[in-house]
């Protein structure tokens, strides 16, 4: 054979398979890569906005803690004034309820004295009569009337 008829039918053949490999297997393999880039730039893109969306997230959840934190703050200290509130409201009556006892036990007490005077008085005029019998049943004598008089003095 004749090198050129060689070299000839190689190169037809090298030809077909070219066509064959650009017709057949260079279109499906072409059509996998690019579908593959596809998929590898779609990742790519949702991972970005899961990446934005999980931000987002994490911003409103420190917004919410934040303003539950606040709320909870509110509430503290609205109870802490309510209980202040609670804590002088007692007080107050206490101390209404303490004027109130101390005036009766102090009216109760002027009465007792009132009463003790009057019993006293009483007493005394008891007292007197009864010297003034002793001593107008008797004789009056100076030394007979200091001794009734002290004897008054030791009985008052």
């Amino acid at each position: 054979m004749n090198i050129n008829a060689t070299l000839f039918a190689q190169a037809i053949v090298f030809a077909i398979l070219v066509w064959f490999t650009m017709k057949f297997v260079w279109p499906p393999l072409a059509k996998a890569l690019d579908e593959r880039a596809l998929k590898i730039s779609e990742g790519l893109a949702s991972a970005e906005k899961a990446k934005t969306e999980l931000a987002l997230a994490n911003k409103r959840v420190d917004e919410a803690l934040s303003q539950s934190r606040d709320e909870a703050a509110q509430r503290l200290a609205d109870a802490e004034r309510r209980a202040q509130s609670l804590l002088e409201d007692a007080k107050t009556r206490a101390s209404d309820e303490a004027a109130k006892i101390i005036l009766n036990a102090q009216q109760e007490a002027k009465s007792l004295v009132g009463s003790a005077r009057e019993a006293l008085r009483e007493e005394v005029a008891t007292l007197a009569v009864a010297g003034a019998q002793k001593i107008l049943q008797r004789e009056v004598k100076v030394a007979d009337h200091a001794q009734m008089l002290s004897e008054l003095k030791t009985q008052l």
